[in-house]
């Protein structure tokens, strides 16, 4: 298997970025597809976002400095692009973001991809009420079991406030749980 450096060796040379690219895409489409889907809630949104957040990965490698992990830089450059498509949409339906999610979360029931049960569906709209910073950090942990201290680099802040998150999101999803 190939180290992080070697792929990015090849990914900032004429010679290799091609090839480079389509590893790339096969390494981490599946696990940006989720982190994005835990977001935006629509396989067909996710599609679209993951599409954007590769081509901005392609287009800004070369000024990737490598200060962070690379599959950090991307999970952070997915997180904007999945935060600024639900921005998007709230300003293109004149809707607040909490609303687009809330409409994502009814569409999901009909949405042939989603493969949950009623108690999937309940946890996600438990999630959807939280504040969008508590709803990446429970999403980043509990679906894709992200560390702290990775959490730390794809968001900028750091682990004791994103445990606090953490904590609080549980307790919020818990106290929804049971009352609903």
């Amino acid at each position: 298997m190939i180290s992080e450096s070697q792929l990015l060796e090849q990914l900032k040379s004429d010679a290799s970025r091609d090839s480079a690219f389509k590893e790339l895409i096969r390494l981490y489409k599946e696990r940006l597809y989720w982190h994005i889907r835990n977001i935006v809630k629509s396989h067909d949104d996710t599609d679209d976002v993951l599409q954007n957040t590769f081509i901005k990965i392609f287009r800004n490698i070369n000024s990737f400095k490598g200060d962070s992990k690379l599959y950090s830089w991307m999970y952070r450059i997915a997180t904007n692009e999945a935060i600024s498509f639900i921005n998007k949409r709230a300003k293109l339906l004149q809707i607040t973001s909490e609303e687009t999610q809330q409409l994502a979360l009814d569409n999901l029931q009909s949405d042939v991809y989603f493969e949950g049960d009623d108690i999937q569906l309940k946890l996600q709209q438990a999630i959807a009420k939280l504040p969008q910073k508590q709803q990446l950090v429970f999403n980043m942990r509990y679906f894709e079991d992200i560390k702290y201290k990775d959490m730390s680099e794809i968001l900028d802040t750091s682990e004791g406030a994103l445990k606090a998150s953490y904590h609080l999101a549980t307790k919020k999803i818990e106290d929804y749980l049971t009352k609903n």
